[in-house]
């Protein structure tokens, strides 16, 4: 593909991010989108970001774009053994050039595009597929801080019948106020649905965040960590 070319990693920077984690509705559902091989978090919280590259500057070779993804959290960790490590069940990427080359990498790369925009004090990031939204997130927001969160996650894809699991640092300037107001999933026939949040919402406050700039490697650091054994997991202890 022509995307091939680009050398891995590639960086952006100052991307506008909204990260969210919660209790799902339907931890079982959720749980079977894995892979054999792989096993849900303690708590089966689900992760998503929703965020915006506004100009092709900010990317060593992407180019502008907007990307919502989202999945499950694992029993194993990133590199500081505290933060989980995810597996991508879904991915929504307005860039077709972003797209190949995540696909290669084993993430299951669809289409779609995200808004995010803040106006008095909410921010709200939508995310939609076929022009129809599918996702939207409302949160609190204040103003810029002298709060910075640095470190790497860990996500997992499935490449063939192998399991790779990349780090992925990052830096983040955050605001001084972070409160989730709502995560709707706006259309029930769509697979997506099976990671809505359980009711009332039940946010993993830890894992969550707004920042008006967050820059970050995609991906690095890639092992091999098994077989992905076919089929789902089985939720049974």
């Amino acid at each position: 593909m022509e995307n091939s070319k680009l050398a891995a990693p590639q960086l952006i920077l100052n991307s506008r991010m909204i990260y969210t984690s919660w209790i799902p509705e339907d931890p079982e559902a959720c749980a079977r989108l894995l892979p054999r091989g792989l096993k849900p978090a303690a708590n089966r919280a689900v992760y998503m970001n929703q965020y915006v590259v506004d100009s092709a500057q900010q990317t060593t070779g992407f180019g502008a774009y907007s990307l919502t993804y989202l999945g499950v959290d694992l029993d194993m960790f990133a590199p500081d053994g505290v933060t989980p490590a995810r597996f991508f069940t879904h991915y929504f990427n307005s860039s077709q050039v972003m797209r190949e080359y995540a696909a290669e990498r084993g993430v299951p790369a669809g289409t779609g595009s995200t808004t995010l925009a803040v106006e008095g004090g909410i921010a709200t990031a939508t995310t939609s597929v076929d022009g129809r939204p599918i996702i939207r997130t409302r949160a609190r927001v204040g103003d810029v801080a002298d709060i910075v969160l640095a470190g790497h996650l860990r996500y997992v894809t499935r490449v063939e019948n192998r399991l790779i699991a990349g780090n992925y640092p990052y830096i983040g300037e955050l605001v001084s106020t972070f409160e989730v107001q709502s995560i709707e999933f706006l259309d029930q026939q769509h697979p997506v649905y099976a990671l809505r949040p359980a009711s009332p919402l039940n946010v993993v406050t830890g894992a969550s965040f707004y920042a008006p700039r967050d820059s970050f490697v995609y991906p690095g650091g890639e092992e091999d960590i098994g077989p992905a054994e076919g089929g789902g997991h089985d939720p049974r202890p």
